[in-house]
């Protein structure tokens, strides 16, 4: 058998809690904070279940309950992957970027300024060495088959780059 829903929750979006027992409902009063009316919504809810669905695209189905379109998995982050390889702007906020930075640098030297773009070519070096990491260990996943990226897979990318130690300081492949 096929799978509906039920008609009674549809049938129940228009109507008051007057009539059920147990429940304090509002008698006499039409248009409660969060109901449908006759004329429209009243109140800043809207329709019962659709929540924030204000200049959304979406479909009117029965009762003239709108209902959101649904998106395929993953076209989301597909969307999002394709903005930000158009994009040429930094990833990382400027802010906290500049707050880490100084924090490490005073613990070398305290007496230490940076000019703003001194901190802007090193905040392009890391985002671009952050990106080719990732970049590498999403090939490291794609090899294994499989899509999403584990922490083995950072690990192999960090080993064979030799950027920084995995297991200790005397692991062979740092000599």
């Amino acid at each position: 058998m096929a799978r509906t829903k039920r008609a009674s929750n549809q049938a129940q979006v228009g109507k008051s809690k007057r009539g059920k027992k147990g429940t304090k409902g509002r008698k006499g009063k039409k248009g409660t904070k969060g109901t449908k009316t006759r004329k429209g919504t009243k109140g800043t809810k809207g329709i019962k279940g659709t929540k924030g669905t204000k200049g959304k695209k979406g479909t009117r189905g029965a009762k003239g309950v709108i209902k959101r379109r649904k998106i395929n998995q993953g076209r989301n982050a597909l969307r999002e992957i394709k903005k930000f390889q158009k994009s040429i702007d930094l990833l990382i906020p400027k802010q906290s970027f500049q707050r880490t930075v100084r924090s490490v640098a005073i613990e070398y030297r305290p007496d230490i300024r940076f000019g703003s773009a001194a901190l802007h070519a090193l905040q392009e070096a890391t985002e671009n060495i952050i990106i080719g990491v990732l970049a590498d260990t999403n090939l490291c996943a794609i090899h294994a088959k499989r899509v999403t990226i584990m922490n083995k897979d950072m690990g192999i990318v960090r080993r064979l780059r030799r950027d920084l130690p995995l297991l200790s300081e005397s692991a062979p492949w740092n000599n």
